[in-house]
């Protein structure tokens, strides 16, 4: 069941009116504001002529801070493209509406904080990468639609959704309580959605890419890393290329996600902190983890790219040995040495891993649906590439999978000739790298909080000079993002989604997680850092009485601006921006 696609909203002192546009059934979603019922009523005149009203392009939800309840809107889309004939948007304009008139109820630290929890849900809003369609089923593969009966059909858009990759579910609890709303409920996507129109010997296809990120274990890089107890891992992402051509639909799905052990990566103020292995029993969770990715997927081949020496050996080993020692024959280890074999720049060399992997890719296939509905092909199992981030190495392994798995489809749908290789369709080349360069992009944002590294080997087939200095580039960026903002961005993230619950105490009578001081080390060591260096400086420029007097100077400053430097990087997790809001729940210290 489709959900409503524009709504008119009437606004007034006492309630939000939504006014679907073009319902034959003249009906009103009537929420009121002061008891905040929630209520579906014919359309009998009770618009008042006073309302402020707007256009909508959908419901957010409803999320409860420390001032009372908001409604969140959809006040601009834009549109990304169609996909079995069905339109796909972006989420371009949100507005958070409060229930209260007024927030003088309020305390003054009250306000703050609600202030503070209000720009953590504006922040998340504002990203680029919230997708949604009012009439088809973005949090599912078509493979996994395909499957579906008749009933399933007919369930509205949210409540048939895979729940792994709804990202206003939680504040679309309130509204999904009651079933005869379910044409209101619409659920969003993050990630990445990309729709191309190409063209290869003169036929026209449309090529599409979908990147799901789940909900389950979300968070930022050195925030949240390895899995829960319940399995779950972070960074888990469903990427799924689709083919339409001639009313046929070609998809093949790949996965990635964090090494799923209990280990830990804490930001402390260093380049690359190195990761830590919690000295306890990790199969369960790992087995748990693997249940629910073969009910999901089949068949899985781990494409794990850590490097075999320095910090990341101890995890590509732990990783190797829990696969064997679970020994399950529906799951296959594939390890390979990225960095090492990639050396020089010659990523060229990553050929040697799709080499290996081939007999599998084809052994697993692709979803192929005719034009009459009826299916040639399932795909039966896939691959699930990691490296420690899961950002860079992984989409390079990723893009040429699903180039390979390309090849054959459209060869299969007779775009390609027999013969022909996709790689020398330089227009569509072009296409297809900028696309799995943009999905990288999107993802690396979304987790690192900078774009991707190695996109120029991605965009162009071979790694560049200008490439590295931009990898250069965004690591410097990642570095600070890393350590001095993705606390915040995690907080932000763990309020949307309901791992903390905000109470509307808070501030009054019950402590908030908002308010928690900073050790004194974080204000008195930056700032005897920062004299030191300034008095160094000043050492230097303005000559002394004597040289020997001036080096004194010199080398008293420097030394106490050495000192102060070297107590923040013993104390680093002093200094970084350290998430907040439900360290208990989602995050393993």
């Amino acid at each position: 069941m489709a959900v409503h696609e524009v709504f008119r909203l009437h606004i007034t002192s006492e309630k939000f009116i939504v006014e679907p546009r073009g319902s034959e059934d003249g009906e009103l979603l009537i929420i009121d504001r002061v008891t905040q019922d929630i209520t579906l009523q014919g359309n009998q005149g009770q618009i008042p002529a006073s309302a402020i009203t707007k256009n909508i392009y959908g419901i957010l939800g409803i999320i409860r801070l420390v001032a009372g309840a908001y409604l969140i809107v959809i006040t601009k889309r834009e549109k990304v493209g169609e996909l079995m004939g069905q339109t796909i948007w972006t989420v371009a304009e949100t507005e958070i509406l409060s229930y209260k008139r007024t927030t003088t109820h309020l305390t003054e630290q009250q306000t703050v904080l609600n202030k503070m929890y209000l720009n953590m849900v504006e922040s998340l809003l504002k990203t680029e990468f919230l997708y949604f369609s009012c009439t088809y089923d973005l949090t599912h593969t078509l493979q996994r639609l395909h499957n579906t009966s008749p009933d399933f059909n007919s369930m509205g858009l949210y409540e048939r959704a895979d729940q792994r990759f709804v990202w206003n579910g939680n504040i679309l609890r309130e509204l999904a309580q009651q079933p005869e709303l379910s044409r209101y409920c619409l659920p969003v996507v993050f990630g990445f959605v990309e729709v191309s129109s190409c063209q290869v010997n003169g036929k026209s296809f449309e090529y599409v890419l979908i990147s799901r990120r789940c909900i389950y274990r979300a968070g930022t890089r050195f925030n949240v890393r390895g899995v829960d107890s319940e399995g779950q891992v972070a960074n888990f992402v469903e990427t799924e290329q689709i083919v339409q051509y001639d009313g046929q639909y070609c998809s093949f799905v790949q996965t990635r996600g964090s090494i799923p052990l209990f280990w830990s990566q804490r930001a402390n103020l260093k380049r690359l902190p190195s990761p830590t292995i919690q000295s306890t029993n990790h199969m369960s969770a790992f087995q748990k983890h693997f249940d629910d990715q073969i009910y999901n997927y089949g068949y899985q081949v781990i494409v794990n790219l850590v490097n075999h020496k320095g910090p990341e050996h101890q995890m590509e080993k732990m990783f190797a040995q829990t696969v064997a020692n679970a020994q399950n024959e529906n799951i296959k280890y594939e390890s390979f040495d990225f960095h090492k074999e990639c050396k020089g720049m010659r990523f060229d060399k990553v050929s040697i891993l799709i080499e290996r992997l081939e007999a599998d890719r084809k052994r697993f296939g692709y979803f192929h649906q005719l034009r009459d509905g009826s299916v040639v092909t399932k795909q039966c199992g896939v691959f699930r590439t990691n490296c420690m981030d899961c950002l860079d190495r992984t989409n390079v392994v990723q893009s040429l999978l699903a180039m390979a798995t390309l090849q054959e489809q459209l060869t299969r749908l007779d775009v390609l000739d027999a013969g022909q290789r996709l790689n020398e369709q330089k227009q569509f080349d072009t296409v297809f790298r900028n696309v799995w360069a943009d999905n990288a992009d999107a993802l690396s944002i979304q987790y690192a909080g900078t774009g991707a590294l190695k996109t120029d080997f991605t965009r162009t087939g071979k790694r560049t000079v200008m490439g590295a200095l931009m990898d250069g580039w965004n690591s410097a960026v990642r570095y600070i993002r890393n350590n001095f903002q993705d606390g915040y961005r995690q907080d932000a993230i763990d309020l949307f989604l309901g791992n903390h619950i905000v109470e509307e105490t808070e501030g009054l009578t019950t402590r908030s997680p908002l308010a928690v001081q900073r050790d004194w080390k974080f204000y008195v060591i930056p700032v005897v850092c920062l004299i030191a260096l300034a008095m160094m400086i000043i050492s230097l420029l303005l000559p002394g009485e004597n040289a020997s007097e001036q080096l004194m100077y010199v080398l008293f400053w420097g030394s106490a601006t050495a000192i102060s430097l070297a107590t923040m990087m013993l104390f680093g997790t002093t200094f970084v921006d350290q998430p907040r809001l439900a360290q208990d729940k989602v995050k393993m210290e």
